[in-house]
């Protein structure tokens, strides 16, 4: 084997204030184009593994162990030298874009600081050629290049983190759970673009995923973490195909699980749409350079997030909706509940009309439509309790005296499985792992029980366990509380698994819409028909 390019022995990480080993006597090391996946559930220190491979942990983190890159002792390096250390040797993708992107900056502005401070005798035009071609191999157009993160879809967003990561040819790639908030397709270009330039250059990649199909389908090498520790290293046929340890056993037993289409019955509809879009548009506008415009260079730029969107969504429904990022499936979602206001087009709840309501009107309406987000710590307020988070709704709405909003909020928080109540119902969102603070966001959608539910992309960050038990929930909560719920998702497992009905979204549009069976079975549009070839499937345990 080549000579290592990062070695750990008996590694040891331990956060400030905590006794307890957040990494625990982990051995393992990566030779230069080899591409090792790191798989276990959120909490067990695979993010903190990554982290520490750059020295980017809180100051007073306690180390013990080895750490080198290319025999150099990483804790032992001075800030000069991390300095140079990250980026030029390792670069790191972060699962949210936003931690490494200023919102005040633009793409283009991004890729010239990152090159021209660890290069800073390359000529402007040099460094705009080379981050240029960065941003094309992750498929950024050129046209981009002046624009701003909030610009950007959250794929989009993710695709610039990662050209970002590359422009400086680093020898080791630490990519956590690179590919999240990516649609097949896309994921699948980027995983092939990252895998080639490692082999090519013969950089190594350490790819920390929940996913165990893109794993399966993407790395030499397996290292499942459990708790802090590492309890199962091997090839990935190895690890994949014949596993040892009991939580790599259940691990791919749930992924596995999530594969299989469910038995779903058939939902009637007879009776009238709880919910018809008709026509929906947002449109928005990218106003031109004022000078340019003057110059006749350069007129505005109109992007059709959602153009002309039409579908029905009847009580009782799973109602699915797939599409690569940036095609406006988030858009749709935030336009129907009026978190953004549509361009043209109707949204009719219970055969009213949202879209012609006051703002009063509308806050008395969205009693009866929820919504659960992508990143549940994103929408929970950090300086409130999980009591005061979960009963807000309720206080807003006013749908009770304080002892009553109380007695529903412990009840809800029962129902969701944040037990015991009197363990968690103090307690505050940055305490609680991705599952759990999804439990919290769902059961804060549920409490003013709506009729609607609509699910922005709610099991994406999570472990494949964790997505499993959400998703369970979420199909025993439909049918306790009656709800209906619009889904959105780019993982089509999670879709076929869980939907009665699925649309497929491109560039603003649905171009193919029928029963999930249908859809799998029989895909009529090119697009569902790539959509469903470059979906990673994991193949069953050997016997």
């Amino acid at each position: 084997m080549p000579e290592s390019l990062l070695s750990l022995n008996q590694f040891r990480v331990s956060y400030p204030g905590q006794l307890a080993w957040a990494v625990d006597d982990v051995s393992l090391s990566l030779a230069p184009g080899d591409i090792l996946g790191l798989v276990g559930e959120s909490g067990c220190g695979k993010s903190t593994l990554g982290r520490a491979a750059l020295r980017l942990l809180p100051k007073g983190t306690r180390i013990a162990g080895d750490a080198t890159f290319e025999g150099r002792s990483i804790p032992a390096m001075s800030a000069q030298e991390l300095r140079h250390f990250r980026g030029e040797a390792v670069s790191l993708v972060f699962q949210d874009p936003m931690t490494r992107l200023d919102p005040l900056m633009t793409i283009g502005d991004h890729c010239l600081e990152t090159l021209l401070a660890h290069e800073p005798t390359l000529s402007k035009a040099e460094a705009k050629a080379r981050s240029l071609a960065a941003l094309e191999a992750v498929h950024i157009p050129a046209d981009r290049w002046g624009q701003y993160p909030h610009e950007f879809s959250g794929g989009m967003r993710q695709r610039v983190a990662i050209a970002l990561a590359l422009v400086l040819n680093p020898k080791l790639i630490v990519a956590d759970e690179p590919t999240t908030s990516l649609d097949v397709t896309v994921s699948a270009q980027i995983l092939d673009e990252l895998t080639r330039l490692c082999r090519d250059r013969h950089m190594g990649l350490i790819l920390i995923s929940h996913d165990l199909a893109l794993v399966a389908a993407y790395c030499d090498r397996v290292a499942v973490m459990y708790q802090g520790e590492l309890v199962e290293l091997g090839t990935s046929q190895q690890v994949l195909q014949q596993p040892q340890h009991d939580y790599t056993k259940s691990l791919l037993q749930s992924a596995l699980d999530l594969q299989q289409a469910a038995i779903r019955d058939v939902v009637e509809q007879t009776a009238a749409p709880l919910l018809e879009v008709q026509n929906l548009q947002k449109h928005y506008t990218l106003s031109a350079n004022p000078l340019a415009r003057l110059l006749g260079g350069q007129s505005n730029q109109v992007i059709k997030a959602v153009d002309g969107v039409s579908f029905d969504l009847y009580h009782g429904e799973v109602f699915g909706l797939v599409g690569e990022s940036g095609c406006g499936k988030s858009t749709l979602s935030r336009t129907i509940v009026q978190i953004v206001p549509p361009t043209a087009g109707q949204v009719r709840l219970l055969g009213k009309d949202i879209t012609q309501l006051s703002r009063s009107q509308l806050q008395k309406q969205r009693r009866d439509m929820q919504m659960v987000f992508q990143d549940p710590h994103a929408c929970l307020n950090p300086m409130m309790t999980l009591g005061q988070g979960i009963g807000d709704p309720l206080r807003i709405h006013q749908l009770g005296t304080a002892a009553e909003i109380d007695q529903q909020v412990r009840a809800m928080m029962e129902r969701v499985g944040l037990t015991p109540v009197d363990d968690y119902i103090d307690r505050y969102p940055g305490d609680l792992s991705g599952g759990q603070q999804q439990r919290v966001a769902i059961a804060r959608a549920l409490i003013t029980r709506p009729k609607l539910v609509i699910c922005d992309e709610p099991v994406s960050m999570l472990d494949a366990s964790i997505q499993a038990q959400v998703l369970s929930l979420m199909l025993e909560l439909k049918d306790e509380f009656d709800l209906t719920y619009l889904f959105i998702t780019h993982d089509l497992w999670v879709a076929r698994y869980l939907c009665d009905r699925i649309a497929v979204m491109q560039a603003g549009k649905i171009v193919e819409m029928g029963s999930t069976e249908k859809i799998f079975n029989q895909p009529a549009h090119p697009y569902t028909q790539e959509l469903l070839g470059a979906a990673p499937f994991l193949a069953a345990q050997s016997a």
